[in-house]
């Protein structure tokens, strides 16, 4: 067997203004054909599994470009254009191939393209023709278009949110691919639109009991190749934006219909009891600065660069200030101008310094402050699960008060956007986060798993609006008007 590989992902917020360019790719990932790193990142696991995977069977695995950006706004035509056509010509380059198995995020909007990835995946399929495998991974914050159902013949979806399983679903992935090749299976999608905008986290009831009981179905009969969830991206503004449920299945589209229905109308029983509660900045600093011991995890949850904010925003940090918190660490603030101005000082360098809030509004005001550069990494990098994740060059400031001494509160200033995965995000910078009475984060959940472990409490925070966070009030365009909290009947009868 030949099999043909390449992954092309973003997340894509359309109301944030950072437009994605050919560099924002090559800051995060962008790896041509061979020389994808062992480790994967959050989308490109199909890559590395598939290595293993085509050595053991045997199989011939022709790799194309990997390419990978943090999520933000718009990806720019040329940026898009250009690393597909890339890929399709690697693609026809490698012909006649048996199967092609991708690594995809599914919430890319590019300029002039509302479903980057059902394009793709289309012109794919005119270059394979009909009867040749294709499927691909994706993350569940992602939009399931119907054209991209049309051209895939199945997909995988990661089922954890923090998404601790895109190794697990990537070997899925190759599973029913390897099944399918070798003529076990005859995969069918079958899906059910729920109608809803909504917050899943698996962290917490009812998400958790949900995804186990889709792993035990999965378990309990041969006929079911996969259960996904498919969340939805709040942030992006397309017309087919929302939750819906996905059913793979060995030629039963029957089964898959119902499961995928049944499923689907649990999720909408529980809407709006999925996300997390959240405090307010002034209650949520109180909190943590009342706690016993530390460290005491605050989740800058709407401030995510992880869901394409600039993660700049100083509300929280304006907050702590105000109240005189002590021990406290913030990791991070997006700022490459003032990153640039402290690794020009050097460590030790005390100088008068402005930064954050630079990027869009409700994101607070911009911090001016004598600080002291303590730390300099020029390659500053964290963990994800298996993966590494750039958020450098990066610097640790104490922030000081006008006569020159310690507030107690120090920040990570980043110039690569990344959301707060790991507690490595501070060690990095010479922090040591269990010494910490209070760590800020930016993230909405991905955090959750490996600083968990750590944390004496944990306090999601809602500070600002840099993000979309209420579907109901957001100004959309594109999205329909007929789904749950747009409106509060979207099925009518049909419930």
């Amino acid at each position: 067997m030949r099999v043909f590989t390449a992954a092309l992902a973003t997340e894509t917020n359309t109301f944030s203004p950072i437009v994605i360019d050919r560099r924002g790719f090559e800051d995060s990932l962008y790896a041509p054909p061979g020389q994808h790193p062992d480790t994967p990142t959050l989308c490109t696991a199909p890559i590395t599994v598939g290595r293993r995977v085509c050595a053991e069977q045997g199989w011939t695995l022709i790799e194309g470009t990997a390419a990978w950006a943090d999520p933000a706004g718009l990806v720019s035509r040329g940026a898009y254009e250009g690393l597909r056509d890339e890929i399709l010509d690697q693609l026809r380059a490698a012909m006649p191939v048996d199967g092609v198995v991708l690594g995809l995020h599914g919430a890319m909007v590019a300029q002039g393209y509302l479903d980057p990835e059902g394009d793709l995946l289309t012109r794919i399929r005119e270059i394979i023709g009909p009867d040749v495998l294709l499927c691909a991974e994706l993350d569940p914050h992602s939009h399931l278009t119907a054209k991209r159902v049309a051209a895939a013949d199945f997909f995988t979806v990661f089922k954890e949110f923090p998404h601790t399983d895109f190794v697990d679903r990537a070997e899925d992935l190759w599973r029913i691919a390897v099944d399918t090749l070798e003529g076990r299976v005859q995969p069918v999608m079958s899906v059910y639109d729920c109608r809803m905008i909504d917050v899943f986290p698996t962290s917490r009831e009812p998400m958790r009991g949900f995804v186990d009981r889709m792993m035990a179905l999965e378990q309990s009969d041969p006929r079911i190749l996969s259960l996904s969830a498919i969340h939805g991206f709040m942030a992006g503004d397309v017309p087919e934006m929302g939750t819906k449920v996905l059913a793979v299945t060995d030629a039963a589209p029957d089964l898959g219909a119902e499961l995928a229905r049944r499923l689907g109308q649990e999720l909408y029983a529980n809407r709006g009891r999925h996300l997390m509660p959240a405090l307010a900045e002034p209650e949520a600093v109180a909190q943590a600065m009342a706690a016993p011991a530390g460290p005491v995890v605050i989740a800058d949850m709407w401030d995510n660069p992880g869901g394409g904010t600039a993660g700049d925003a100083t509300v929280l940090l304006h907050e702590l200030l105000a109240q005189g918190a002590t021990g406290t660490a913030i990791g991070t603030i997006w700022d490459p101008i003032a990153v640039q101005l402290c690794m020009v000082a050097g460590e030790g360098a005390e100088v008068p310094l402005r930064f954050g809030a630079k990027s869009a509004p409700f994101t607070g005001d911009p911090v001016d402050a004598l600080i002291r550069v303590l730390r300099i990494n020029p390659t500053a990098e964290m963990r994800f699960g298996e993966s590494v994740v750039p958020f450098g060059p990066a610097v640790r400031i104490a922030v000081l008060t006008p006569e020159g001494t310690e507030t107690g509160i120090e920040v990570i200033l980043n110039t690569v956007r990344a959301q707060s995965y790991d507690p490595s995000l501070f060690s990095a910078l010479g922090i040591d986060p269990l010494a910490c009475r209070i760590l800020v984060i930016k993230s909405t959940n991905h955090f959750y798993a490996a600083f968990q472990p750590i944390a004496t409490e944990i306090i999601y925070c809602s500070a600002g609006k840099p993000y979309p966070n209420d579907p109901a009030t957001t100004p959309y365009r594109l999205v329909r008007k007929d789904i749950w909290p747009r409106s509060l009947d979207p099925f009518g009868d049909k419930t």
